[in-house]
């Protein structure tokens, strides 16, 4: 396996949803507009400076973003052309405008100067059948990076869907690593799940890997002798204090038609899991106590929740340098 690739990209849209039509999305509170120009991708902050009115619920003319208030109008460089009504040249100035960019089927936004290539899933390219699904869940990225890279509430959650279809448990060895900017645990000695996505679609396991990727992704891989199985790349962002916006991405073999064949129940499956977790999540933070007042308690088994809001800190993960193994029962 490769080194994941950390970086300051937050995929925010599926690649066919952006189109020459504005569209607005919320980044850590900040709301934004994305549009392609001339083929371009662009990204500017959804603020027109003049009276603060959304320039997503405006149009394109040409080259330019007009907004809906007065039809001040900003290339994608976010510097105003035109202010209808002025007689004299136009002022010098612009609205922020972001790095964007596509990697594969999503689009990226990112408000640093530099930051690195997007990593857009373990597999992707020729020879791999990949689908995706949206979500949004009242939460912190935290809690639902944890989520999803927890093995221990599938058998209660997701109850026979992704274990706890019979009473077995398997005595699992788990090996914990990271790096900067990244951190998974590997699973070992459970020959399958014992849910209905295994025993219908997934075959014989030999590992599991759980991996969370700075800024906001969570990925699975499942595999078998010789190959990945399965995985599922969460893509993560935190819209505002109380909101994830999420983008899974279902990936597998082709395998001749089979692969695609698999995909219909998958996907099916898949969803209800979703809708679990979401239910679950945030029932959670309703029922968090106020801020500061007490912090949920850890055991040797939250295998990753530490070493994920380290990273999500801006810290390097203890794991980088000290890997620890764990041994549970899944």
């Amino acid at each position: 396996m490769n080194t994941p690739s950390p970086s300051k990209w937050h995929a925010v849209a599926r690649a066919r949803d952006v189109s020459s039509r504005p569209l607005r999305i919320v980044l850590d509170g900040q709301p934004l507009v994305i549009f392609r120009s001339a083929g371009t991708l662009r990204c500017l902050a959804d603020r027109c400076p003049h009276r603060f009115a959304p320039l997503s619920e405006g149009r394109l003319v040409g080259d330019a973003i007009e907004c809906p208030y007065h039809g001040w109008r900003f290339e994608g460089t976010g510097r105003c052309t035109a202010i209808p009504g002025l007689t004299g040249p136009v002022p010098a100035l612009a609205i922020p405008s972001f790095a964007i960019c596509q990697e594969a089927d999503l689009v990226f936004v990112s408000r640093e100067s530099e930051p690195g290539v997007p990593y857009a899933g373990v597999l992707q390219g020729p020879g791999v059948i990949r689908t995706m699904s949206t979500a949004r869940v009242r939460s912190r990225l935290i809690d639902v990076a944890e989520n999803i890279l927890d093995a221990t509430h599938t058998h209660f959650t997701h109850k026979a869907i992704l274990r706890g279809l019979s009473s077995r448990r398997y005595r699992v060895k788990v090996t914990i690593t990271g790096g900067d900017g990244w951190t998974e645990a590997r699973y070992e000695g459970e020959p399958r799940q014992e849910g209905l996505i295994s025993r219908l679609l997934e075959g014989e396991r030999s590992i599991s890997i759980g991996r969370f990727v700075a800024p906001g992704i969570a990925e699975l891989e499942f595999w078998g002798r010789d190959r990945i199985n399965l995985a599922t790349t969460f893509f993560l962002r935190q819209e505002d204090e109380q909101t994830v916006s999420g983008f899974g991405v279902l990936a597998g073999p082709k395998q001749g038609g089979l692969g695609y064949l698999k995909t219909v129940p998958f996907k099916l499956l898949f969803g209800i899991a979703l809708r679990q977790d979401q239910r679950i999540l945030e029932a959670a933070a309703a029922n968090r106590p106020p801020a500061g007042s007490a912090r949920g308690m850890l055991t040797q088994i939250d295998v990753l929740r530490p070493h994920i809001e380290a990273i999500l800190q801006g810290k390097r993960p203890s794991v980088a340098d000290n890997p620890q193994e764990v041994v549970m029962e899944l």
